[in-house]
């Protein structure tokens, strides 16, 4: 509430707002109810309240500090189909939505995708808007990872390049929606990957590019370079990868936003160590490291960037070390990284569980490395990626 700057009675007020949206009804909470959430005496709100602040804090239930009550309440609730003859139901975005409700805690829930216009007069306002539920996407990303939100964000890319071929608008409106687009895609692209669609997450990552570029768009080029790269890593292509960041580095951009300077020095060093260069991964990860010294915390980094802080560059640090066979730094940096992740990034803490279980398997200790995995929570994950690298652990230790 502090960080969206909400009163209990205001609070009250924007709940009862979308749950009329929602619902069709007017909500009917008053400061009262706040207090009882707060208190915890409400540990899980009815749905007319429950659903609405989802939407709000952009964050599920248990990340806002509700408790289920058991098995009626440990999914969340669907929003209520749309009334018939309205025309609302027939929309392939909404109905894209509501099909993926059940997934991943209602991901996108009720984000007004459909919103953005598609036809007409298209202005700043609306670019800006869009921004702001891509933005929201990432939250979502980081709580539960992008299985479900693939869909969801792949669905939004088709509206925003249908609005960018069928409004009109002047040409700052045309920069931002490209900037838009090319944000779009860099995160439908990390969505790609954790639902296990590799091959259009090399399409996305490209796209992102080409819109940064027609956008001139600095800072969405410094992340669809940095974004290649890593793809191109992934892809086994090591030297390719190490030529897309060091071009990444070069750019103002870089040079001028330690946060991205600290993302690409990061992935630099795993792709030194991987072509066997260990002074040079060495010195990319203390590059890293002093980059992250000079990060202003006064000023909010964009909601993609949100996720980099000391115990990212731990984990990406323990990667490095991983690939140089560094295995007890490469151990105690993702322990490390685990330690100082924030309680809203439930998938980098499922990623770097595994990535922990994984190194105590290839050192074998495989007694810490099944009490690893066994703490791993991904009750509430939807991520591919995730869940069967984890299976692969448990093989392992079974084998």
């Amino acid at each position: 509430m502090k960080e969206f700057g909400f009163s209990r009675r205001k609070l009250a007020e924007e709940v009862n707002k979308i749950s009329e949206r929602i619902f069709g009804r007017p909500g009917a909470a008053t400061d009262r109810h706040v207090r009882r959430w707060l208190s915890g005496q409400a540990r899980w709100p009815n749905e007319r309240y429950l659903l609405p602040l989802v939407e709000i804090f952009d964050r599920p239930p248990e990340a806002m500090g509700f408790v289920p009550r058991g098995r009626s309440s440990n999914r969340m609730p669907v929003p209520p189909p749309m009334t018939p003859g309205t025309g609302e139901g027939d929309d392939p975005v909404k109905r894209r939505l509501f099909v993926f409700a059940s997934a991943a805690m209602t991901v996108a829930l009720a984000l007004g995708l459909d919103e953005t216009p598609t036809v007409g007069r298209l202005t700043l306002t609306d670019v800006a808007r869009a921004d702001s539920k891509i933005g929201r996407m990432v939250f979502h990303f980081n709580s539960v990872g992008g299985g479900a939100l693939f869909e969801v964000s792949m669905g939004y890319l088709d509206r925003l390049r249908t609005a960018l071929d069928g409004c009109t608008y002047g040409p700052s409106v045309e920069q931002a929606l490209h900037s838009a687009i090319s944000n779009l895609c860099s995160s439908a692209g990390w969505a790609a990957h954790d639902a296990g669609q590799p091959g259009q997450a090399r399409v996305l990552f490209a796209d992102a590019l080409q819109s940064a570029l027609l956008a001139g768009d600095k800072r969405g080029q410094a992340r669809a370079w940095s974004n290649l790269s890593m793809q191109a890593r992934l892809d086994g292509r090591t030297r390719g990868a190490l030529r897309v960041n060091r071009a990444a580095l070069d750019t103002r951009q870089a040079r001028q936003d330690p946060r991205i300077a600290a993302l690409l020095h990061s992935r630099l060093a795993i792709g030194h160590a991987r072509a066997g260069d260990h002074p040079a991964a060495a010195r990319s990860i203390l590059a890293a490291q002093r980059a992250h010294d000079r990060f202003d915390t006064a000023s909010p980094a964009p909601p993609w960037l949100r996720f980099l802080d000391g115990a990212e560059i731990s984990g990406l640090a323990a990667i490095a070390h991983q690939a140089m066979g560094q295995l007890t730094e490469a151990e105690l940096a993702t322990a490390q990284a685990l330690q100082m992740l924030g309680k809203g990034m439930r998938r980098n803490r499922a990623y770097y569980g595994v990535q922990l279980a994984e190194l105590q398997v290839a050192q074998g200790n495989l007694q810490s490395a099944e009490r690893t995995a066994s703490q791993i929570d991904t009750s509430a994950l939807n991520s591919q990626r995730i869940a069967d690298r984890l299976a692969t652990v448990h093989r392992a230790i079974a084998a």
